[in-house]
């Protein structure tokens, strides 16, 4: 019943910014957890951040202090906000969603940075 669209992927340059959003859509219970995830080429994908509800936030220890997650619960959206990106961040980005016992994947969005 929930459906995640990604925004915001794109090119960008090394040591620039860069905002993707991801809106959901259905309902979002309180006990729910988003999140970002992001998946380079031959590799697992890997968590990025995670935020609950009521607004705890954690990070991988490689995006700590450039990433930002954010949550907006009466627009149902989250957005990370990527600060002096790397080229390593390079990478397609999936939003996610964990309620109700059950795991919920956006489409991916490219990000790309040019060094």
């Amino acid at each position: 019943q929930v459906q995640l669209v990604e925004s915001g992927g794109g090119l960008a340059q090394a040591g620039g910014s860069l905002t993707l959003s991801c809106a959901a859509s259905g309902t979002i219970f309180a006990i729910s957890s988003m999140g970002w995830y992001r998946q380079r080429p031959g590799e697992q994908r890997e968590l990025v951040a995670t935020m609950t509800y009521d607004g705890r936030r954690s990070y991988a220890d490689s995006v700590k202090g450039r990433f930002t997650i954010s949550r907006d619960n009466d627009k149902n959206t989250v957005s990370l906000q990527i600060n002096s990106l790397k080229p390593e961040d390079a990478a397609v980005y999936y939003c996610y969603l964990f309620q109700s016992r059950r795991d919920y994947w956006g489409q991916g969005t490219q990000v790309t940075v040019s060094s």
